[in-house]
């Protein structure tokens, strides 16, 4: 059992949990606040890995972040703008984005399927330099992404306290009680899923510079992924509550979820059968609640027939 959770498991789930932590929170904006099933994930993932590796190879790694940022942006308002001005029904609209994105992406990498950034600089080997020398040895790694997801998730947390961002929220709580109070639900949406694509495209630039390539199937089943993250933070830290500790719940699932990769690849799972153990997760960890409630329900029915009998003994 000690073979299995090793410091080497340890580090690496953490440094891969916080990126993959950013798609979570993506999700998070557009699922769970926006109430939008946002299927651009895939292909925005790979958007940003691709702008970012691109960049990146061009000399500027940090400049990359930014760029897919903005690439990630720009996919999210594609999205945004079939759903509200065009009528076209959220899925539907995702899934025309992400395929569409497949021959951007391409595009955007060369007309080739992988990208190498081996010996290019990254913000990892930058990072080695400056904080690899201190006391920290290999977790500079683990400090430089807890870092960006630490100033991401206080910006997310700001954002959505002010009136833009309490505006967004209630455009996922009841859209038609916005559009009474004035609000424009087509710029609040339009807002949010621009966020949302942003931290995803933010999430793929981190995942080129850290594993030093870009492949253009390296978002497939990411949404799948992030659901998974989103729902366990949510089973664990729960859907209610301030804002702040569903961000950090959510940040916790992707973590977690990371720990359950780490340790399936251990007991020698099959790396080909990783989409299905995500494709579980998702499955138990959203029946789960129903499952408890089936449960306890069953109890209370069992209680009040014993009590019924004992009276009828009586």
């Amino acid at each position: 059992m000690s073979s299995i959770f090793t410091v080497s498991i340890f580090q690496s789930a953490l440094e891969l949990g916080c990126i993959y932590a950013l798609v979570a929170l993506a999700l998070f904006i557009s699922f769970t606040i926006l109430n939008i099933a946002d299927l651009t994930t895939d292909g925005c993932f790979t958007l940003g890995c691709a702008v970012g590796a691109m960049v990146t190879l061009a000399g500027h790694p940090f400049l990359a972040l930014i760029a897919a940022m903005v690439a990630g942006a720009m996919a999210g308002f594609v999205t945004a703008f079939l759903q509200t001005k065009l009528g076209v029904e959220s899925i539907l609209a995702g899934i025309i984005v992400n395929t569409g994105l497949y021959t951007i992406n391409i595009a955007v990498m060369g007309f080739s399927s992988i990208a190498n950034l081996f010996g290019s600089d990254t913000l990892f080997s930058i990072g080695k330099d400056t904080l690899g020398s201190t006391f920290l040895g290999d977790w500079y790694k683990v400090i430089l992404v807890a870092l960006i997801v630490a100033v991401i998730s206080s910006v997310l947390w700001w954002f959505l306290g002010t009136t833009l961002g309490m505006s967004i929220r209630a455009t996922g709580d009841n859209a038609d009680m916005v559009r009474s109070s004035s609000i424009n639900p087509t710029f609040t949406i339009t807002v949010g899923l621009c966020l949302a694509n942003s931290l995803t495209g933010l999430s793929g630039a981190l995942i080129a510079q850290y594993q030093k390539s870009a492949d253009i199937n390296i978002g497939t089943g990411m949404v799948t992924i992030a659901l998974a993250s989103l729902i366990i933070g949510q089973t664990l830290i729960g859907n209610k509550g301030s804002m702040l500790r569903r961000i950090l719940g959510t940040i916790l699932g992707s973590v977690l979820y990371r720990f359950i990769v780490a340790i399936a690849l251990r007991l020698s799972v099959p790396a080909e059968a990783l989409k299905l153990v995500s494709a579980l997760i998702v499955a138990i960890a959203i029946a789960a609640p129903y499952v408890k409630k089936k449960v306890a329900l069953k109890k209370r029915e069992f209680a009040n027939y014993r009590g019924n009998v004992k009276g009828e003994v009586k």
